[in-house]
């Protein structure tokens, strides 16, 4: 189904229901509704931290910020070749961040931003919607880094949407639909604070993820 009058509110009530919106590619004008038969969703304590991305962490002189170039994250995401964020949608986000609802983690070195995820948050659910990275390693740093301040700030649930190579080689996993209707209400009754900390660093993010695996 399409809509070509969605705002932030509405946005936001889908997401709560369940289902989220996107666009064949950046150009198509059209957006849908989404409500996969499987859904994907990475476990908070279950990011899978290979040797040699904590080894590349704890190297690492990178840093990680919340917020700091949320319209940067969405730009870098958008910028790809198979890109779903069309104007409307990414109008939407940038629309849902001034708002306190959508939130982006970012990878710098120094002055330039090389990787990040942005997403949107509801209770103690974050709905991921995309990520980039212009430097080897980066977007799963930033993944990590996410995980790790949705553990501090209270949240229970990371949606994926969709299951893809990448995610799943950090332990994400598919749900039914019934199973992720499940998950979503409980989260819903939560109240995560994105923010009230400010983030660790990778090599905290390391020591905390080798700590508890």
């Amino acid at each position: 189904m399409t809509d070509s009058a969605l705002s932030p509110d509405l946005l936001l009530h889908g997401y709560a229901s369940g289902i989220f919106p996107m666009a064949e590619s950046r150009d198509d004008p059209d957006i849908f509704w989404v409500d996969p038969r499987l859904r994907g969703v990475l476990p908070l304590d279950g990011f899978h931290l290979s040797r040699s991305l904590a080894r590349a962490m704890r190297r690492c002189d990178w840093t990680v910020r919340l917020n700091s170039d949320f319209t940067g994250v969405v730009d870098g995401c958008a910028g790809r070749v198979d890109s779903w964020i069309n104007s409307e949608i990414y109008n939407l986000y940038r629309d849902l961040h001034r708002k306190g609802r959508a939130h982006s983690i970012e990878i710098w070195d120094g002055n330039r931003l090389v990787g990040g995820v942005y997403g949107v948050t509801l209770g103690g659910a974050f709905f991921g919607e995309s990520m980039f990275s212009r430097a080897t390693n980066a977007s799963k740093m930033a993944l990590a880094a996410a995980v790790d301040h949705l553990m501090q700030t209270g949240f229970v649930l990371f949606d994926t949407q969709f299951l893809t190579p990448h995610l799943s080689s950090l332990g994400a996993m598919e749900i039914t639909r019934a199973q992720y209707q499940s998950r979503l209400a409980e989260a819903l009754t939560l109240d995560g604070a994105f923010g009230s900390v400010p983030p660790a660093s990778l090599q905290e993010v390391v020591q905390r993820m080798t700590q508890t695996s």
